[in-house]
């Protein structure tokens, strides 16, 4: 059955094209794109009219935390499953971060099959970097690559050896595997939680310095340009940072960054009253670290958006600040918090889409994140500028904590289709 997108604004990041079209979807691919008209649809074809929204590739989200195996009360890959899907995720790429960690193939194993019958979006895992994400010991990365995993990382789990980590990245290198990194000079972060700052000092909490994240690149830049290896820092959060990456990318290293977009859109004040759905790892920073990344992202600088999604559960965050849990929800509110980078004049849409969908695609080696003839249907229609407020009561995770409880939102997904089958319909969940 042939499935047209008509009357649809297109977003394509690889091009930069954003432009009214339509696509033709055959097989689970895209097998036809016009662009700049709308052509008649052939007899039987079942025509969708995007009523002139925003149609682009969907969402690869690196580094996502599902609590299965062990944490299922936080989130399950149905639940996750289902947020991903509302929130134009068309893939998730889940961490290590389990109870036990994904330190084995047969754990591999286990969440390759939960993810197939559970989660309506597609699922890829990574696997631990070294033995139970304690730093101490190389994981059996060869059989985790052969089991299925596309990437090594220990979550936020800095590795703290050095000559650990150097044996891990030299090995990944002969395997020809990516690392993602957690890059934090744990000596200086320790106790740490929130930036290091005037603001974190009239609140009392103990801070963690920016240069404990410079520091923590630099050594994880030295051993990838020693050993060769791909490695991808997965939070880049401070303008002192920046350097480091821009003289390791002009050097032609394999190196990429991300970040997630709570740290493109909030910044250390938004802690206030020791809110603890905004204590994150790594913490919120100051507001020029905060325009410094973003203007990264807009550059190319920074590769990757994520969602840096972390589900806890109430009791973890019903804590003092300093006890409480890190991490936030954001698979829902990918999309519309990063949508306020487009509304300020940061970035357009074809810009944002290369670091939501584009580069984490080809960073993974995998076949989406474009709009182009033989790729596959994974596809999300949004209205940028459809105003709503979010009730966090109202999210498909578990685990609802956000920071944009109650905030307002600028732009809404309406559709979200992967392999060309449809798995959120807005319409149909109003």
């Amino acid at each position: 059955m042939t499935l047209i997108l008509a009357n649809a604004r297109l977003i394509e990041p690889e091009t930069g094209a954003d432009t009214p079209g339509a696509v033709s979807i055959e097989g689970g691919h895209i097998a036809a794109i016009a662009w700049g008209e709308q052509p008649a649809a052939p007899e039987g074809a079942t025509v969708v009219d995007c009523g002139g929204h925003a149609l682009a590739p969907g969402i690869v989200d690196i580094g996502v935390s599902v609590g299965e195996p062990g944490a299922r009360h936080k989130e399950s890959f149905r639940s996750a499953g289902a947020a991903a899907a509302a929130g134009g995720v068309t893939t998730m790429v889940v961490r290590p971060d389990t109870q036990p960690p994904v330190d084995d193939p047969a754990i591999l194993e286990f969440v390759r099959r939960r993810a197939e019958e559970s989660a309506p979006v597609r699922v890829h895992a990574m696997g631990a970097l070294t033995k139970a994400l304690e730093g101490r010991e190389m994981a059996e990365m060869g059989l985790l690559l052969d089991a299925g995993a596309v990437a090594f990382s220990d979550a936020v789990r800095p590795v703290a050896d050095a000559r650990v980590f150097r044996r891990c990245l030299a090995y990944a290198q002969g395997l020809g595997a990516l690392v993602i990194h957690h890059p934090q000079a744990l000596d200086l972060a320790a106790g740490g939680c929130a930036t290091e700052s005037e603001f974190s000092g009239r609140l009392g909490l103990p801070g963690v310095p920016a240069l404990a994240e410079r520091i923590g690149l630099d050594r994880d830049l030295a051993l990838a340009e020693l050993t060769g290896v791909r490695y991808h820092a997965d939070a880049v959060t401070t303008a002192s940072a920046l350097g480091s990456l821009r003289r390791a990318k002009e050097a032609g290293l394999a190196v990429s960054a991300g970040v997630s977009v709570h740290h493109l859109t909030l910044n250390e004040f938004d802690v206030g009253d020791y809110r603890t759905f905004f204590k994150l790892a790594p913490p919120l920073r100051r507001e020029d670290d905060r325009a410094a990344v973003v203007e990264a992202v807009g550059e190319g600088l920074i590769d990757v958006i994520a969602s840096g999604h972390r589900p806890q559960d109430e009791e973890s965050k019903r804590l003092p600040f300093e006890a409480a849990a890190t991490g936030a929800v954001g698979l829902e509110t990918l999309l519309p918090a990063a949508l306020r980078l487009v509304h300020a004049g940061a970035l357009d849409l074809p810009r944002l889409f290369r670091a939501l969908s584009l580069n984490p695609a080809r960073l993974l080696g995998l076949p989406g994140g474009r709009l182009a003839v033989g790729a596959p249907a994974d596809l999300v229609l949004f209205d940028p500028d459809a105003p709503w407020i979010l009730d966090r009561a109202t999210l498909r995770s578990k685990s609802k904590n956000t920071p944009f409880d109650q905030s307002r939102m600028t732009g809404r997904v309406l559709r979200t289709w992967v392999g060309g089958r449809s798995i959120y319909d807005r319409a149909e969940d109003a």
